[in-house]
C-alpha cells in the first residue's frame, strides 16, 4: 500500500483532547448503547487500517466476563520509538492525544476509517482503563497502561515474540455510560460487514459472558453480500453482477442483483465505513445506471423512439447492491459519517460504471433484456399506481374513501401539535375515542387484518383497507411521491396490545412504515405507545407498571397488602385508566422509532418478514437470550 517506512515518523499530531470527556457525544455520537459500540468500533477499524494497508489478516474481538472488550490484531503493530515532535513514546502519544495518527501522514495509510480519524485515544478517554500491548518488529512486547485518558504506567518490555500485532484492553467508564450493555447482534453485524467488505480477513467475536462466538470470513466479498441480501427474493439473474477499478490512489466495487422484489436495497461504503445517507458515490451509480440501461434499450430497441427514457426509481425497483469505495481523504459530512462528499468521487464511480455495465450487458444479452422487461413493468405500474395514489393527496379524499375503521379526526388544524392514534381493534378504538384530548388526539382504529407488505406489491398494499386507511389519514402520499409538508399529524403513535400479538401486529405496521413511509422514522414522527401491563392497587393508590421487571421490583419493595391485577389487552382497560397511563401527554411514555441503522434494519426485516421460515426460525433462535418475557 506505501513504499514508506512505517515508524514514529508517520504519527503526526493534530491537537489536544481534553474536551473529550467533558463532550463525549460529540466524538461518539452517544452516551448510550450505540456509544458503547462506537468505541469497539474504532479500535477494530484502526486494525482494518492495517489490512487495507496490507499488513494484517485476522482480527480478534472478546467480550470478557468483566465487560472489558479486548481487540487483537496480527498488524505491523503501534510504533514504540520516541516520537520526533512530542518527545514521548509513540505508544503513549497514540493513545492520549486526539487526531494522532498514522492515517494523517501519506507515509502510513493511503485508505482509512475510524471516527473522522480522532483514534483510539477517544476510546483511552471514555474508558476507566486501558491497556495496549505491541507485539514490535524488533521481537520484544511492550505494554501500557492508562486510566481515564492519562497514563498510569511507563512503555515497558514484558516480553519476547516472534508475531507483530496490537492488542487493545480496555473498560468503558461507567461514570459516562452507565450500565455496561452490549448489543452483540449489532456488533456482530459490523464485524460481517468488514468481512464481506474485506475478503481475505478473518474476525472473531467472542462473548465469554454468554459463550456466544462467532467467526466472519468470506471469500466471494460483497458478491457473498449482496446473494445474503436477495435471500428469500426471486433473481432475475443467478449471479450477481461484479464490476470493480483499482488504482493507486482509489478503487471502487459493486455487486448488484436485480430481483422481482419492489424494494431497492442499495447500501454504500466508503473506506469501509457504512455511509447511511449514500453520497457522491451513490449519485455517481444512480446516474450511470439509468443512462447506460437506457442506452442499451433503445439501441435494442426495447424502446422507441416515442417513448420517454425509464425513470431510474423503476430500473432500480427490485435491485439489491453494495457500493464500496476506498480513497485517500474521504470527506464525510457529519460527525457519524452519513454521507460522502468528495465531488470527483460521482465521476469516478458513474465512469466505470457506465463502461463496465453496458460491457456486461453486451455479453449477458439474456440478463439484460430480463432486467429492462422489468423495468418497463416497474415504470407502467407505477404511472397507474400514481393515480390510484392520488387519494391520498387532499384531506377531503377520507370524505369519499369508505374507511374500515373509521377516523375520529381531531379538531386542531396545526399538524405540529396533532396526534394520530393508530389502535388495535374496536374495542380498544373505542375507549381510546372516549379517553382523548379530542382538540389535537386523532384516532384510526384498525379493524381488518395488518398486511405483511414484506411479501405483497405495491398493487396489494393499495387494495388493504387498513393500510389505504393510514395512508389517507397521513396524507403525505408513499415512496417516491411522499411529501413530508402535507404530514396531517407530527406524532404518529401506535397502539398495541402488550401480548405477542400485539407485537405482531407493532411490527407489521413498522414493516409498512419502514418500507413505503420512511422518512416519517428518520424525522423522528414514529412512535409506539407503552400501556401498562399491570395495575397495582395498594389501599386507595393505584399503581401501573409497565413490564415483569417493574413488578418484581415492586414485590420485592411493597408494605403492606395489595392486588395485582394483569391487562391482557387494551380493551380491558376503561377510558380513564386508558388516559392516565397512555395518552396523557403529562403522563405517558412513549418510544420514538429510529432507523440508526438501515441495512440491519433492512435485514432484520426481510428476515422476519420475508417468506423463508429458517431464516426466521434462526434468527429467533439467535436471539431468544434477549427478550426476558415471552407472553405466548
Amino acid at each position: 500500500m506505501t513504499a514508506h517506512e512505517y515508524d514514529v515518523h508517520s504519527i503526526k499530531v493534530l491537537e489536544d483532547m481534553e474536551a473529550v470527556r467533558r463532550r463525549p457525544g460529540m466524538y461518539i455520537g452517544s452516551t448510550g448503547p450505540d456509544g458503547l459500540l462506537h468505541l469497539i468500533y474504532e479500535v477494530v477499524d484502526n486494525a482494518v487500517d492495517e489490512h487495507l494497508a496490507g499488513y494484517c489478516d485476522e482480527i480478534r474481538v472478546i467480550v470478557n466476563e468483566d465487560k472489558s472488550i479486548t481487540v487483537r490484531d496480527n498488524g505491523r503493530g503501534i510504533p514504540v520509538g520516541i516520537h520526533p515532535e512530542a518527545g514521548i513514546n509513540t505508544v503513549e502519544l497514540v493513545m492520549t492525544t486526539l487526531h494522532a495518527g498514522g492515517k494523517f501522514e501519506r507515509g502510513g495509510y493511503k485508505v482509512s476509517g475510524g471516527l473522522h480519524g480522532v483514534g483510539v485515544s477517544v476510546v483511552n478517554a471514555l474508558s476507566e482503563w486501558l491497556e495496549v500491548e505491541v507485539r514490535w518488529k524488533d521481537g520484544k512486547v511492550y505494554r501500557q497502561r492508562f486510566s481515564r485518558g492519562y497514563k498510569v504506567t511507563e512503555l515497558e518490555v514484558v516480553g519476547e515474540t516472534t508475531e507483530t500485532g496490537t492488542t487493545v484492553r480496555f473498560l468503558p467508564d461507567r461514570e459516562i455510560f452507565g450500565e455496561l450493555r452490549y448489543n452483540f447482534t449489532k456488533l456482530a453485524q459490523r464485524l460481517r460487514e468488514l468481512a464481506y467488505l474485506n475478503p481475505g480477513l478473518t474476525i472473531h467475536l467472542e462473548n465469554r459472558i454468554t459463550g456466544l462466538s462467532r467467526t466472519f470470513r468470506y471469500k466471494g466479498g460483497i458478491v457473498s453480500f449482496v446473494k445474503e441480501l436477495a435471500t428469500g427474493k426471486e433473481p432475475l439473474h443467478k449471479d450477481p453482477i461484479h464490476l470493480s477499478d483499482s488504482r493507486p490512489d482509489r478503487a471502487v466495487e459493486i455487486a448488484m442483483l436485480f430481483t422481482n422484489a419492489i424494494d431497492e436495497e442499495v447500501f454504500t461504503f466508503a473506506n469501509c465505513i457504512n455511509t447511511r445517507e449514500g453520497g457522491s458515490h451513490l449519485t455517481g451509480f444512480r446516474a450511470a445506471l439509468t443512462r447506460v440501461i437506457n442506452d442499451y434499450a433503445r439501441e435494442k430497441r426495447m424502446l422507441s423512439k416515442n417513448d420517454d427514457n425509464l425513470p431510474g426509481e423503476a430500473i432500480r425497483e427490485g435491485l439489491v447492491a453494495i457500493i464500496s469505495v476506498k480513497l485517500p481523504s474521504p470527506e464525510f459530512e457529519g460527525q457519524t459519517k452519513m454521507r460522502l462528499g468528495n465531488p470527483w468521487v460521482r465521476t469516478y464511480v458513474e465512469e466505470v460504471v457506465r463502461e463496465q455495465l453496458y460491457q456486461y450487458l453486451v455479453k449477458n444479452p439474456g440478463v439484460a433484456r430480463a432486467i429492462i422487461e422489468k423495468s418497463i413493468a416497474a415504470h407502467k405500474a407505477r404511472q397507474a399506481a400514481a393515480k390510484a395514489r392520488q387519494l391520498v393527496k387532499r384531506k377531503g379524499a377520507l370524505v369519499s374513501l369508505s374507511l374500515p375503521g373509521k377516523l375520529a379526526d381531531c379538531t386542531s388544524e396545526d399538524p405540529t401539535k396533532a396526534e394520530l392514534f393508530i389502535v388495535e381493534g374496536d374495542s380498544a378504538g373505542g375507549s381510546a375515542k372516549q379517553a382523548r384530548d379530542r382538540t389535537f388526539q386523532a384516532i384510526l382504529p384498525l379493524r381488518g387484518k395488518v398486511l405483511n407488505v414484506e411479501k405483497a406489491g405495491l398493487s396489494k398494499l393499495l387494495d388493504n383497507q387498513e393500510l389505504r386507511a393510514i395512508i389517507t389519514a397521513l396524507g403525505t402520499g408513499i415512496r417516491e411521491e411522499f411529501d413530508i409538508s402535507k404530514l396531517r399529524y407530527h406524532k404518529i403513535i401506535l397502539l398495541t396490545d402488550a401480548d405477542i400479538d400485539g407485537a405482531h401486529i407493532r411490527t407489521l405496521l413498522l414493516t409498512f412504515f419502514f418500507r413505503n413511509l420512511r422518512p416519517l422514522i428518520e424525522q423522528g414522527h414514529v412512535y409506539i405507545a407503552q400501556p401498562p401491563l399491570y395495575s397495582v392497587q395498594m389501599g386507595k393508590e393505584r399503581v401501573y407498571l409497565y413490564s415483569e421487571e417493574e413488578l418484581e421490583r415492586f414485590r420485592q419493595e411493597a408494605d403492606g397488602k395489595y392486588t395485582v391485577r394483569r391487562f391482557k389487552g387494551l380493551g380491558e382497560m376503561n377510558p380513564r385508566e386508558l388516559w392516565e397511563t397512555t395518552m396523557n401527554p403529562e403522563t405517558r411514555v412513549l418510544k420514538k422509532v429510529t432507523v440508526r441503522d438501515a441495512l440491519e434494519a433492512d435485514e432484520i426485516f426481510s428476515t422476519l418478514m420475508g417468506p423463508d421460515v429458517s431464516l426466521r426460525r434462526a434468527f429467533i433462535q439467535e436471539n431468544a437470550h434477549r427478550v426476558a418475557v415471552l407472553d405466548i
